[in-house]
């Protein structure tokens, strides 16, 4: 079974990477292959063993993209523009967070096995102040280019599935934190700062009010 992750050098890719290599099978079926996908090559601990295959590429190019997914049963999406980049420029962050989802699903399509498909969205689609319980009935009202990005996903994953070409999931993960490295340029990367950098010795400055809520 070969599985493939992008934005697989990214936080989030190691640690499942790692995780799914800790069991050595994925909804009951042996992994004979993962292959990590991102702007850069993953590497690290955990990551030398040999089913690992670590690319790097560009995820709008669909050509790419169509080759990392010959053979592969299932696929976590997870490459991305995080938000505040994805608000500072427009147009990479519709390249890589819209251009590059469809491209990962038409390579799904292209395959004709219906590979599972798992795409992490986010708590940006929904946008604005969110009610303390949210359920599937809670609008998405997206308030940034992110955000509309992540929904836009959701939708096309959505529709892919009821088509038949793929069997996908999608994921609206909240903040993570406290991510390792270095800050990232998600609008709440200080959420990991404020714990992160202490830590080390290195004075932070927290950019939101004690009431923000999180």
């Amino acid at each position: 079974m070969k599985v493939v992750i992008t934005g697989g050098a990214g936080f989030l890719g190691k640690k499942l990477a790692r995780k799914i290599l800790e069991g050595s099978a994925l909804g009951g079926e042996r992994v004979s292959e993962l292959l990590l996908f991102d702007v850069a090559k993953a590497s690290g601990p955990g990551l030398d063993d040999p089913r690992v295959v670590a690319m790097d590429g560009d995820i709008a190019n669909f050509a790419t993209v169509q080759s990392i997914m010959q053979g592969a049963s299932s696929v976590f999406h997870f490459a991305a523009i995080v938000s505040a980049g994805a608000e500072s420029d427009f147009d990479l962050g519709y390249r890589v967070n819209l251009d590059g989802a469809r491209n990962v699903l038409e390579a799904c399509r292209a395959l004709g096995t219906n590979p599972r498909v798992i795409f992490t969205s986010s708590l940006a689609a929904y946008g604005g102040d969110l009610p303390k319980a949210v359920t599937d009935d809670t609008p998405l009202t997206p308030q940034t280019s992110y955000g509309a990005q992540k929904a836009m996903g959701e939708f096309l994953v959505r529709d892919y599935t009821r088509k038949g070409y793929v069997r996908g999931t999608a994921i609206r993960l909240p903040t993570i934190c406290v991510r390792t490295g270095r800050p990232n340029k998600a609008a709440s990367t200080w959420a990991s700062s404020i714990v992160r950098e202490p830590l080390t010795g290195i004075d932070v400055v927290c950019p939101v009010t004690s009431d923000t809520p999180m």
